[in-house]
């Protein structure tokens, strides 16, 4: 009866073991998370810093095509008022 009871124990070990994490495997789960960590966040740190920069650069831009526009506004107008004060010397 006893040889049974030990190959039923045993079939039981196989069926279902034991669900229960050791040491070393703790460890290893905790040494990939780190080094995966590691690995990733300096990613995610340049992306971001690329993701401000260029945000940044495209303000620039933007207010820089801006300026180029108003500034050649400026230019006709000043240019108008060119043309009239001549007009007006002239006429008088």
């Amino acid at each position: 009866m006893s040889d049974k009871n030990e190959l039923l124990d045993e079939l039981e070990d196989v069926l279902q073991p034991n669900r229960f994490l050791n040491f070393s495997s703790l460890l290893y789960v905790m040494l990939f998370l780190f080094l995966a960590s590691v690995f990733a966040f300096p990613k995610i740190y340049i992306q971001q810093q690329i993701y401000f920069t260029s945000r940044d650069i495209a303000k620039l831009k933007s207010e820089h095509d801006t300026l180029k526009e108003e500034n050649r506004l400026i230019r006709a107008s000043v240019e108008s008022i060119k043309f009239k004060n001549q007009i007006l010397d002239t006429l008088f």
